[in-house]
């Protein structure tokens, strides 16, 4: 594993696990709060061509009905975006595919509800997974692990919610959200 030291006296621990190798040889970002920086970097570098060309971002902005907090706002002349960003690490043994998520998740759901009611109001909806996991091609839905959350991604679809994913290049020198991957539906 590398982690990262802190010297932050608020902090609980001194350290945070921010990379592991998996039994097949890969390597993955455990830091799951890691996935935001990065994209944002990207949206920035405009290495997200199909996010390319906004006029503002802002992060951590409230909307819809559930009072969600969605991760990026992007400003556009035609108008805004709204982008959910998903960490993706669960991957398997002789595939170049990963899937999300790794674990029921309410909340995954709730935020493309809200995304759906977004793209059905002519309002652009983006769920961006950051595939934090080396060696894979293409991300899917783990309808095995959380039925109700492929169900949620295939409303959110039909409704008008884009879905990107990018990977990123994985490294004990540093993290870079790289290219851009297949999302298998």
């Amino acid at each position: 594993i590398w982690f990262s030291r802190s010297s932050d006296p608020k902090r609980k621990l001194p350290g945070t696990w921010e990379i592991g190798e998996t039994p097949h040889g890969r390597l993955a970002c455990i830091n799951t709060g890691r996935a935001n920086g990065l994209v944002e970097e990207a949206l920035r570098a405009g290495v997200i061509a199909e996010l390319s060309g906004f006029s503002g971002l802002k992060r951590e902005v409230p909307y819809g009905q559930e009072r969600s907090r969605v991760d990026f706002r992007l400003d556009y002349p035609s108008g805004p975006a709204f982008v959910e960003v998903k960490s993706v690490t669960l991957g398997f043994a002789d595939s170049t595919v990963a899937a999300f998520p790794d674990a029921r998740t309410e909340r995954g759901s709730k935020h493309l509800r809200e995304l759906a009611a977004l793209a059905r109001e002519g309002v652009r909806a983006v769920q961006l997974y950051c595939v934090n996991l080396s060696g894979i091609d293409a991300v899917r839905p783990a309808e095995e692990i959380d039925s109700a959350y492929t169900a949620a991604l295939r409303e959110a679809v039909k409704a008008g919610v884009e879905v990107l994913a990018y990977g990123v290049d994985i490294s004990p020198e540093g993290l870079r959200l790289a290219r851009k991957l297949e999302v298998a539906l």
